[in-house]
């Protein structure tokens, strides 16, 4: 049976998730429902309103695209950097100190599992504390550029958070209706466009860290994709290639997933109770040898 053709057990338990995962070495591929207890919502789960996040053609090619998105994201980076670590961050953090997670490819850009102390992190799509010239290449901190927002637009975060005009969405943005008379700053080194160091849609990943993040699969017994929909190509390519290779993959997450059709077992769960349980329950997994 090929992975395509695979049908997978919808998991009545936790025991069924431990079954297929214990004994290995496991690489987490996470997403946004990860991140949801923490504060931060997603695009695609089930009580998720309906949203249309900006291309990259949108914000390269249209100065109103882009003042709209800078505006934005004034106000929304400031939320995701006040946002903690929760449960489900915190047990994988644990089962990586304990050898059974080798290392976390997460879809999100908010910085959460470093937050927790995960050591070995594919931030896959980005993070959102950096900004990154389009023109000169360089980088630089996110709050570099707040500083130099606020003196461009005096006021602007106190007046939209007074109207209550914001939805804080999952990629350090947020929704906002009055930007017109937002002004957007440009490199200081160069004068070049500056743009979020994340992955818009319609963006391709660095190949690098593409290859990092196979590395990383190729590395683990078995793949644990937990909160994620595998909605986009960028992530449910991981999913494909583990299954491929004949490796275990379970999914939790919840609501049904592109990549549930590659799975050994899927779990309609929230994260962070069962990352939890899995950190309690899971055992460490044997030492491998050099001829393994």
């Amino acid at each position: 049976m090929t992975p395509s053709d695979a049908r997978p057990m919808t998991a009545s338990s936790l025991a069924d998730v431990v079954d297929v995962l214990a004994g290995h070495r496991l690489a987490a591929l996470t997403g946004a429902g990860v991140s949801t207890d923490s504060g931060i919502p997603d695009y695609r789960g089930p009580d998720s309103p309906q949203r249309t996040p900006m291309t990259f053609q949108q914000f390269v090619g249209d100065a109103a695209f882009r003042r709209h998105y800078w505006a934005r994201n004034h106000v929304g980076w400031r939320h995701v950097n006040r946002t903690l670590p929760n449960a489900g961050h915190r047990a994988l953090a644990a089962l990586e100190d304990r050898g059974v997670v080798t290392g976390v490819i997460t879809q999100n850009v908010d910085l959460l599992h470093e937050a927790a102390g995960s050591r070995n992190v594919v931030d896959l799509h980005g993070r959102y504390d950096r900004v990154l010239c389009l023109g000169c290449g360089r980088v630089i901190p996110r709050a570099e550029l707040a500083d130099r927002l606020d003196a461009l637009n005096p006021g602007f975060v106190e007046q939209v958070q007074q109207v209550g005009d914001v939805e804080i969405a999952p990629d350090a943005d947020a929704v906002i209706e009055q930007t017109a008379h937002f002004v957007v700053a440009d490199c200081a080194a160069c004068g070049g466009m500056l743009k979020p160091d994340i992955v818009y849609f319609g963006e391709t990943v660095p190949r690098a860290r593409v290859e990092q993040a196979f590395a990383l699969v190729d590395a683990a017994d078995a793949l644990l994709v937990a909160g994620s929909s595998l909605s986009v190509q960028s992530g449910l390519r991981f999913v494909r290639h583990a299954a491929q290779r004949g490796m275990p993959v379970v999914v939790v997450n919840r609501g049904a997933t592109r990549g549930d059709r590659y799975a050994a077992v899927t779990l309609d769960a929230g994260t962070s109770e069962t990352l939890s349980d899995l950190a309690e329950t899971l055992p460490a997994p044997p030492h491998r040898t050099a001829a393994h």
